[in-house]
């Protein structure tokens, strides 16, 4: 068996394994929301308290809880879409990635949102992950990469550069901010061994 026949027989297992992992991931954001009515909102208090100590476990926490269900109904489609997009490769990759999003996403809103603000929600893992896809199929110099990157950008661009604008007083823009870079980085830092010796040669 050749590798290229090896790598066919092995893409249904990996998109399998990604659609798996994503809509679990998303069943447990709407699960974790019914827990969040269900307990008067007491989940929100563990979102990301800008500068404040206590609330650096909100770091971790944070991408996981939302303000209500329409908030968590915001972040469902492009999370399944993206996460399934960005795990189709590695799935080992995919959890560096997403950790480091996540990390420095909420290193990064506690540092710079405004004081007493309280941030939840994975809109921030979203526009890491449309960071990641849309520059690594340049920074790999893959053609099917590239063009996953240009449609992503296509479709959801307008939403993004929305999301990022300080003029826009009704999301946390920083979260989203820092997301995108940290995500765009991760495309340099995550890149496969043999891309990374070719661009280093």
């Amino acid at each position: 068996m050749t590798d290229i026949e090896a790598t066919r027989r092995r893409a249904p297992d990996r998109a399998k394994t990604a659609i798996g992992l994503m809509v679990g991931w998303v069943a447990l954001l709407w699960a974790l929301e019914v827990v969040d009515l269900a307990t008067g909102h007491a989940l929100d208090e563990y979102g990301i308290v800008a500068r404040k100590p206590e609330s650096l476990g909100g770091i971790l926490a944070a991408p996981f809880l939302h303000f209500g269900f329409g908030h968590v109904a915001a972040n469902s489609v492009p999370l399944l879409v993206l996460g399934f997009l960005a795990a189709l490769g590695s799935l080992r990759r995919f959890v560096a990635v997403c950790a480091l999003i996540i990390v420095a996403d909420g290193v990064g809103v506690w540092l710079i949102s405004p004081s007493d603000s309280i941030t939840a929600g994975a809109s921030g893992l979203v526009f890491g992950l449309f960071g990641y896809l849309v520059v690594r199929g340049f920074v790999e110099r893959r053609p099917l990469g590239i063009a996953v990157g240009v449609t992503i950008a296509a479709f959801w661009g307008g939403s993004i550069l929305m999301g990022i604008s300080p003029t826009n007083t009704t999301v946390s823009w920083q979260g989203h901010l820092v997301g995108l870079l940290a995500g765009a980085g991760a495309a340099f830092l995550f890149r496969p061994e043999h891309h990374r010796a070719a661009v280093t040669r």
